[in-house]
């Protein structure tokens, strides 16, 4: 079996339904748990960490993937509209963003923090594996 065979089969086995709604779950839990200063991403993955036990492994690692992604970008939500970073990450968005959210509406200032975002993440942190 080739590279390209199981690469899709691995995304035959990632968009089956019930995988996507672990994923759905974790971004969603990740917002809305990224939006309380103070507890990030990183923590809501240790506390969700016992659910490994009793779930699949690839859903596990959508959903912390998802919490992941979930709480940085609640996160930033909080750092933008109240001038209140939840972790050292959001803390250059808090400056920057709030002002931008006095000067704009808050929707467009929020859409406009996640766009680049998400797409510095998937260029950056999910490159394909090319083995040597």
């Amino acid at each position: 079996m080739n590279y390209f065979e199981q690469l899709i089969n691995g995304f035959g086995n990632a968009l089956t339904p019930s995988i996507l709604i672990y994923g759905f779950a974790g971004c969603l839990a990740g917002t809305l748990v990224g939006v309380l200063p103070g507890i990030g991403p990183a923590l809501t993955i240790a506390l969700l960490l016992p659910l490994t036990f009793k779930a699949p492994a690839v859903a596990m690692f959508v959903l912390f993937a998802g919490i992941y992604y979930g709480g940085m970008y609640g996160g930033s939500t909080t750092a933008i509209l109240l001038n209140t970073p939840g972790e050292s990450s959001s803390v250059v968005t808090s400056l920057e963003g709030n002002k931008m959210a006095i000067l704009f509406p808050s929707r467009e200032v929020t859409t406009l923090e996640d766009s680049p975002g998400v797409l510095r993440r998937i260029a950056v942190v999910d490159p394909p594996y090319i083995p040597p």
